[in-house]
């Protein structure tokens, strides 16, 4: 190993004993967090001793540990560290994405490529059907670029459909996406997305527990899925048929407390039957980003991060800088609103604006106490 300072070498030295006990076969998640609950510390597991470790795992796994890192396990994932914008990210990082610590069996140890700050950003997670209609593809797209839009990240798992027309709208919008994958960062699956996840990996964020040459097994996608929802303050189901592992998804969403969203379709098409099922038992039916912005009560959200960041200057969401809340725009979607409630799309087809363009400066107006929302995707006028 190179010459390095004191400092930095202690820091390797952590991420090498994080790395050796992720990479150590038959140990898994939950085997590694209770080590982890036991000894405090990746350090602490490695100075336990045998007989302790035995207590939480069989003795092939408590000898692999008691031998101490690894240097031969960990040496190709070091290499690929020295990459721009690769990342290992652990329970011990502050970029460690808080929303993954409230749900059952939290990755210790996660792999990215792309900017971290993706990961404690506010995100609602976009999932549907592989083999999805073009209307479907079409309202992925336009959905994820308006939530986006309004300041939110989009997460999804980069599969064909759905999945990756929700990348590709994030990625129209302002690149807040999150590519949760099943297989190791160096492996893309599918084989098609190859361009899609350089894009992301620029922009966005891809991330996977699963260790480096990890291939693509049927029993990882619904370990991917749990993270897909965990980030997420909610789930929306675009497309999805009844066998569809997009319900597995919804299922995990609503076990983790997240909210749950689905689009309808005809009653004749396959694709949409999920989504009618998901609405039967009580996901919210969302016919625009509106829907899901009042769900979640974004603009309270917003409120809250614009407190943070007001001594700084810096715009909650990175998007709306630049609107001014008494400029002429702003005033002549005043006028044209009462003291009674008024509706969104009476609104948009008096103004001329676009939908994004109108929710941004009604988000904001809300924010100025000059309008409050109602619900229904109605607004009501209160200076």
């Amino acid at each position: 190993m190179p010459s390095v300072g004191a400092k930095h070498e202690t820091l390797l030295t952590d991420l090498e004993q994080w790395l050796s006990l992720n990479l150590t076969s038959g140990l898994g998640n939950a085997a590694f967090c209770q080590l982890l609950a036991k000894f405090g510390s990746p350090d602490g597991i490695f100075s336990a001793k045998l007989s302790q470790l035995r207590e939480i795992v069989d003795d092939d796994i408590a000898q692999k540990i008691n031998k101490g890192i690894d240097a031969d396990l960990i040496a190709p994932t070091l290499k690929w560290l020295e990459k721009d914008n690769a990342h290992i990210v652990t329970f011990a990082d502050s970029n460690y994405p808080q929303k993954l610590l409230e749900i059952s069996n939290p990755p210790a140890v996660l792999y990215a490529i792309g900017n971290l700050h993706w990961l404690n950003h506010p995100t609602i997670a976009m999932v549907g059907s592989r083999s999805a209609t073009p209307q479907g593809e079409k309202n992925a797209e336009e959905f994820a670029k308006s939530l986006c839009e309004q300041g939110l990240c989009v997460a999804s798992g980069m599969a064909l459909g759905i999945d990756g027309a929700a990348h590709r709208g994030a990625l129209k919008a302002n690149g807040a996406t999150i590519a949760v994958l099943g297989t190791g960062l160096d492996i893309v699956y599918p084989a098609r997305h190859r361009d899609l996840a350089h894009k992301i990996a620029e922009r966005g964020l891809l991330i996977s527990e699963f260790p480096l040459g990890t291939p693509s097994k049927a029993q990882n996608f619904p370990r991917r899925n749990r993270l897909i929802s965990g980030l997420s303050l909610g789930c929306l189901v675009v497309e999805a048929n009844i066998e569809s592992g997009s319900l597995i998804t919804a299922r995990l969403a609503t076990e983790q407390g997240r909210e749950v969203f689905a689009i309808p379709g005809s009653i004749h098409s396959p694709v949409t039957k999920g989504c009618h099922q998901l609405i039967k038992q009580g996901a919210k039916l969302v016919e625009s980003v509106q829907d899901i912005l009042e769900e979640i009560n974004w603009v309270t959200i917003v409120k809250g991060l614009a407190g943070k960041n007001s001594s700084s200057g810096i715009s909650p969401n990175g998007l709306m800088a630049d609107f001014n809340p008494n400029s002429l725009e702003a005033n002549t979607v005043l006028d044209l609103m009462s003291f009674d409630a008024v509706n969104f799309e009476q609104i948009r087809t008096l103004s001329g604006l676009t939908t994004e363009a109108l929710s941004s400066m009604l988000m904001l107006l809300e924010l100025e106490n000059k309008i409050t929302s109602l619900a229904g995707s109605n607004y009501q006028r209160l200076v």
